[in-house]
């Protein structure tokens, strides 16, 4: 384990494959090419919502709120704890019970953002299509 609590290589919490991390204005996230899964640590996607110009008190709020009743399939990717289901505005998502982080399947985490930005959806899906671009181009 990393000094800052992390596995040396995060695993795809789906697939099992390698997490790639991609970081752009220092948010990093973690993403399974594979699958087309994403991980966020806590706080990132409130930080991805307010960098398009969203208001992250709602979303914040209701992940507070949101301490799903479920044990997924999946495992934490920084502690290894089974996942909880929970539901985000329609969205069954996979949260860790110690509030590590969410596990969004692919297209997932577009959903959810989009329910809390009203008109930020375009710069979420911007920031995040810039995120993934940066990154491939080594940037």
């Amino acid at each position: 384990m990393a000094a800052d609590g992390r596995h040396n290589t995060p695993m795809c919490p789906n697939c099992r494959s390698t997490l790639v991390t991609f970081e752009l204005e220092s948010i990093e996230t973690d993403h399974c090419v594979e699958c087309g899964g994403t991980w966020l640590d806590a706080g990132e996607l409130e930080r991805i919502v307010e960098s398009a110009g969203g208001d992250p008190a709602p979303l914040r709020a209701l992940l507070e709120a949101e301490k799903g009743e479920k044990h997924g399939r999946r495992t934490c990717v920084r502690c290894r704890a089974k996942l909880r289901l929970a539901r985000v505005r329609g969205v069954e998502v996979d949260r860790c019970p110690h509030g590590h982080g969410i596990w969004f399947d692919k297209g997932e985490i577009a959903n959810v953002a989009k329910s809390f930005t009203g008109g930020a959806e375009g710069a979420v899906g911007g920031f995040l299509g810039d995120l993934f671009k940066a990154e491939i181009k080594g940037g």
